[in-house]
């Protein structure tokens, strides 16, 4: 294991260790900050520690210490160091507490994804910001005010309870943004994506008899299988009926779909593992002419009662299109496109385009794809449908 991935592993362990001992997320965090450029300064010099977990929580310990004295100049110094004295760890790990922390209802989506990212995945502020093309200074603002609301809420860090589904959320909105980014020049955004993976991971490991835990993970790792062969080496999309199957990541597929089938056959169907089933049919396919487009209808509809959305709608839509014929998806999708959420969506364009080439009308699928290329804002979505237009 490299110098960095240790590091990044260990660092919510280490924050989590902290504001289980001390309550104070703002003050832990930068301590657990100071401690990890310790690291980075003498680790290289003096070699790792034989417990470099311990070692982090020593030196972040002392400087939450430092911390607590300056604020508290007053009190005798004795005392303080008697009742702060640090003392050695016991064996837990708490990341998954703190990714609960994280995830606190309080908080608005992009705060709780931001402050996953920085508090868990060890990603820095700038790299948060690089990631979801948003200005520096607003990722801090949002790391801020979540760190606030915490404190205001007067949340404790105690064991998980009943916000596991705000954690697999957070998670899944991370993988997605990483998957197929919602702006800029890039299709994929791979330390988001990867990120994503390793902290549901650490997640399954925790909970592993969680079928939507496991459920998400096996649909993270059923859909990134594909990401080698989803651009050209411009950076072009490449759309999935038209990718090289054999650039598919094999390990990855054949690890999500074992991971899918133990936790069907033990674990009431959720949401997660209904999309992670969806996934596995395109990935066993050896060919597009090959997907078994009923199987995927079917789970499109036991997606849609279990979990209704736009996104959910839309892809029903093609499924069934596959299934009984391009206007049928049509008719359906005239409807959809009523739901507020879907208004001037760049996807109903799209798969409108898509299905009036299917159906022959060639004129009207481009004027289609040149609205969906419009209201886009991913460069590589636009030129795709810039390039299916002008086909």
């Amino acid at each position: 294991m490299s110098f960095e991935t240790l590091l990044r592993e260990l660092a919510p362990q280490v924050l989590g260790a902290l504001v289980r001992r001390y309550g104070d997320f703002d003050s832990c965090e930068d301590a657990v900050q100071e401690a990890l450029l310790a690291a980075h300064v003498q680790w290289p010099e003096e070699g790792e520690p034989r417990d470099p977990k311990g070692w982090l929580i020593t030196v972040a310990s002392r400087r939450r210490i430092e911390l607590w004295r300056n604020e508290t100049a007053r009190r005798r110094r004795e005392e303080s160091a008697a009742a702060l004295e640090v003392r050695a760890e016991p064996a837990l790990d708490d990341t998954l507490t703190l990714l609960q922390m994280c995830c606190h209802p309080a908080l608005t989506s992009d705060s709780q994804v931001a402050l996953t990212l920085r508090a868990v995945g060890g990603l820095t502020t700038a790299e948060i910001a690089r990631a979801f093309l948003v200005p520096e200074p607003t990722v801090a603002q949002r790391i801020s005010r979540a760190k606030q609301r915490i404190r205001a809420s007067g949340s404790s860090f105690s064991p998980p309870s009943g916000r596991v589904t705000a954690v697999l959320e957070v998670l899944y909105l991370i993988f997605n943004e990483g998957y197929t980014a919602g702006a800029g020049p890039l299709l994929n955004r791979v330390e988001l994506s990867g990120e994503a993976i390793r902290l549901a991971r650490q997640l399954h490991a925790r909970l592993p008899a969680d079928g939507e835990v496991a459920g998400l993970l096996a649909l993270m790792l059923l859909t990134d299988a594909r990401r080698p062969a989803r651009t050209r080496a411009d950076g072009t999309l490449v759309p999935l009926a038209e990718q090289d199957r054999g650039l598919w990541d094999a390990a990855l597929i054949e690890e999500g779909t074992a991971l899918l089938t133990r936790t069907l056959s033990g674990a009431p169907v959720g949401p997660y593992q209904v999309q992670a089933a969806i996934a596995a049919v395109h990935d066993e396919a050896a060919s597009a002419g090959d997907t078994d487009w009923r199987q995927i209808l079917g789970l499109y509809d036991l997606l849609r009662a279990l979990a209704p959305g736009p996104m959910v709608t839309l892809s029903r839509i093609v499924a069934l299109a596959m299934v009984s014929g391009p206007s049928e998806g049509l008719a359906e999708l005239a409807t959809a496109e009523g739901d507020p959420a879907l208004a001037g969506h760049h996807r109903v364009h799209a798969v409108r385009a898509h299905l009036l080439e299917l159906a022959g009308d060639r004129e009207t699928a481009r004027v289609h794809y040149e609205l969906a290329a419009r209201t886009t804002l991913s460069v590589p979505e636009r030129r795709y449908l810039e390039s299916r237009a002008a086909r």
